[in-house]
């Protein structure tokens, strides 16, 4: 039988996706400077389930105040915020869809203008010394330190069960912390930790355990993994579908596939092949090979621009789920109108502000899809013609003053 768009996904927990259209996470930066909740996360991710998404993955919630990613990521350690993250919850909730948060820890990639000091497996700085000048050099973690992020992993998971979230997300990609305990490029540990292939993904699966103990077995639990790094020495698809069958074979109810990281944006699109973007799915062929060795639910995320090439991945069996998340910015409602026919494909172009090296950075088209983020929490339509310079400047003033404001808390 050929799958659908609008067909129900069954999940090995015993919940149920509406559709086989997922909202992949973006980090909203609408948090407060002191990383609280705020109603306009509420407000974006109503308007987007009322836009017919059958699965919303929340940008990245950080597991620990001491370990910030982006100026105004939400922090979950406690319930200090349970009212309006249960309005979060109840709000993604609308015409049955499911909201899932995603959990974070950004290890090395903790920026110095929100963080005192960085964590990582290992003292291994970033190879490009230009980035590196934002990020502090990592002090490598203790056993002790490892026990208490996993134990944080399956706390803030517990929390945002209670608070009516559907599920949760790992997140194992992008260069964070799950990630750069995978790479050997990032691990250089010579503990149970570090070393081979098994010590490596020790740690993702035992922050797996830790939240399969604290929310049940029939709760969706997630990841959002790398096929690869594509550094020299790091994390490779070898290592990644060993990855997989371990984390299928714990019970994982979706994988989500994604690549690269700060260093190398495979995920922005950057550096991807011709015919691969003719297939649209940037990670299309690394799903084949997944969905040979193992049955766990997948959504291949990136890349994806029109209803044809959703169908095709769908049809050829390589994933279960299509992954959405700039189409969906610059369209909230797309869902519904490729489902219902009212659509084909996205309105999704290149960002360009003119300036060659500003363009080349995978940040800059970032910018532009939080400014778009924010018009929609705070009720207003997106501008998808707005210029790539105008929203880079005042993308740059906003998280400018949002930094100094977290650094002024913070000291």
């Amino acid at each position: 039988m050929t799958v659908t768009l609008d067909q129900p996904l069954s999940l090995p927990c015993g919940v149920a996706l509406k559709n086989r259209l997922g909202k992949s996470a973006m980090s909203e930066t609408l948090g407060t400077p002191g990383n609280r909740v705020t109603p306009r996360l509420v407000r974006l991710y109503r308007e987007w389930a009322r836009g017919g998404t059958g699965l919303l993955v929340t940008g990245n919630v950080m597991v620990d105040r001491r370990a910030i990613g982006e100026p105004c990521n939400v922090v979950l350690e406690n319930n200090r915020d349970k009212r309006l993250l249960e309005r979060w919850a109840l709000a993604g909730r609308e015409q049955d869809t499911h909201i899932w948060m995603q959990l974070n820890h950004p290890g090395k990639q903790a920026p110095k203008a929100l963080n005192r000091g960085a964590v990582a497996p290992s003292a291994v700085p970033f190879s490009d010394p230009k980035l590196g000048r934002f990020f502090h050099l990592p002090r490598a973690l203790t056993q002790a330190e490892i026990a208490d992020i996993v134990r944080r992993f399956g706390e803030s998971a517990a929390l945002a069960r209670d608070a009516g979230f559907t599920g949760v997300q790992i997140h194992g990609a992008h260069g964070y912390l799950v990630s750069q305990f995978l790479s050997p490029l990032s691990n250089q540990r010579e503990d149970e930790y570090g070393g081979n292939a098994e010590n490596r993904r020790r740690f993702v699966l035992e922050v797996y355990d830790a939240i399969r103990e604290r929310v049940g077995d029939d709760f969706p639990v997630s990841i959002k993994l790398n096929s690869a790094d594509f550094q020299k020495g790091g994390f490779e698809q070898g290592e990644s579908l060993q990855v997989v069958e371990a984390l299928a074979q714990r019970g994982m109810d979706l994988i989500e596939i994604s690549g690269g990281t700060y260093e190398s944006p495979r995920m922005a699109g950057q550096g991807v092949k011709a015919s691969t973007r003719r297939r649209e799915a940037y990670f299309l062929d690394y799903a084949e090979q997944v969905r040979q060795r193992v049955t766990v639910p997948l959504m291949v995320t990136g890349g994806f621009r029109t209803l044809e090439g959703m169908n095709s991945a769908l049809a050829d069996g390589a994933t279960d789920m299509v992954g959405l998340a700039r189409p969906l910015v610059v369209e909230p409602d797309l869902s519904q109108r490729l489902l219902d026919g009212r659509a084909r494909d996205c309105k999704v172009k290149p960002i360009r502000t003119g300036v060659r090296l500003v363009d080349e950075a995978a940040m800059m088209e970032v910018s532009w899809y939080t400014l778009q983020l924010g018009r929609i929490a705070r009720g207003k339509a997106p501008l998808p013609d707005a210029g790539g310079l105008s929203s880079l400047l005042k993308v740059a003033g906003v998280v400018g003053w949002r930094r100094l404001r977290m650094g002024r808390l913070r000291a």
